[in-house]
C-alpha cells in the first residue's frame, strides 16, 4: 500500500489557532500516495466547553495536549465522508464519551477492516434523515447532508466565526500550509500539478467547476439543492481538509467554484 501519510505526523503537523473557537491540524497527505492534497483536521470548541473534531487526523501528543489546553471534552468526532474516517477509531479510544457522526455507508465500508469494526457509530445522516445533532451543537452550527456527492460529504457552518468546515467539496491546492514543515514541496512532482488546475479555485474557476460538475456530482439535482443552501449561510472562511484555509472572501470563491449548480437555468459551459 502506497504511504498516505508522513510516518512520523507530529514532525510535520502545524497547529494553528485559526479563531478563538477553531483550531487546525495541518500536515501531508499523498492521495493514491501520489498527488499532494494535504490533510486537516479542526478542532471546534463550543459555547458550553465541548469540543468536537472535524475530520480527526493522527493523533499525537501535542494534538492531545492541545485538546486538553481546551477542556478535553471531546463530544463529537465527525467523519465528514466515506473517504476521512482513517483516524475516527483513534479518537474513539481516547476519548469512548464521545459520539461518532458518519454518513450513510461508512460503517459498512469499514466492517471490512479489522480494526474499524467494531467502532460504533452514534449519529449516521441519510438522505431523507434528521440534520439535527444536539442542543448544544445545534445552537452554533447549520448542517448539509451532500448525498449527492461521490463521497456523501457532511457540510458544517461554525455560525460565531462563520466558518465553513468540508472535505472533499472544494479544495485549495496548492497545499502550502500542510507541506510547510517539509522539505518536499506542495507542488513537486508530475501528477500533483497536474491536477492543481482542477483544485485551485482561481477566479474564473473553471477546472475546479468542471471537476465538481463531472467528478464529485454522482447526482446533480440532489448535489444542486445542497449548494443553494449552503450559499444561504452566512460564512467569510473556509477549512477544507485540502490545501490551504481561505481566510477571507471564501463566499464568493464558494460562489465561483459552484457557479453551475447556482445558475438559475442550470446551464454550464
Amino acid at each position: 500500500m502506497p504511504q498516505l501519510f508522513p510516518a512520523d505526523p507530529a514532525a510535520t503537523m502545524v497547529i494553528r489557532e485559526v479563531a478563538p473557537q477553531i483550531t487546525t491540524f495541518s500536515l501531508p497527505f499523498a492521495r493514491f500516495g501520489v498527488m499532494r492534497f494535504g490533510a486537516r483536521g479542526t478542532l471546534i470548541k463550543l459555547a458550553t466547553g465541548s469540543l468536537a473534531i472535524f475530520s480527526p487526523v493522527s493523533l499525537t501528543t501535542e494534538v492531545r495536549d492541545t485538546v486538553q489546553s481546551h477542556g478535553g471534552n471531546v463530544k463529537y468526532i465527525i467523519a465528514p465522508d466515506l473517504q476521512h474516517h482513517l483516524h475516527v477509531t483513534a479518537w474513539k479510544n481516547a476519548y469512548p464519551d464521545a459520539n461518532i457522526l458518519a454518513p450513510e455507508g461508512l460503517w459498512e465500508k469499514r466492517q471490512k477492516v479489522a480494526e474499524f469494526k467494531d467502532t460504533p457509530f452514534d449519529v449516521v445522516f441519510k438522505k431523507d434523515g434528521s440534520r439535527m445533532i444536539s442542543p448544544e451543537f445545534d445552537d452554533e452550527s447549520e448542517l448539509e447532508y451532500v448525498h449527492g456527492h461521490g463521497s456523501r460529504e457532511l457540510v458544517f457552518l461554525h455560525k460565531p466565526s462563520r466558518t465553513l468546515l468540508e472535505a472533499d467539496l472544494l479544495f485549495n491546492l496548492p497545499a502550502h500550509e500542510q507541506y510547510s514543515k517539509t522539505d518536499e514541496g506542495s507542488t513537486a512532482n508530475f501528477m500533483t500539478r497536474l491536477f492543481l488546475p482542477m483544485m485551485a479555485p482561481k477566479t474564473p474557476s473553471t477546472g475546479h467547476r468542471r471537476f465538481a460538475w463531472y467528478i464529485l456530482a454522482n447526482d446533480k439535482p440532489a448535489f444542486t439543492e445542497s449548494m443553494r443552501r449552503i450559499i444561504r449561510w452566512d460564512f467569510d472562511r473556509i477549512i477544507p481538509c485540502h490545501g490551504d484555509v481561505i481566510e477571507l472572501g471564501a463566499k464568493g470563491v464558494f460562489q465561483d467554484v459552484m457557479a453551475w449548480f447556482l445558475r438559475e437555468d442550470h446551464k454550464h459551459v
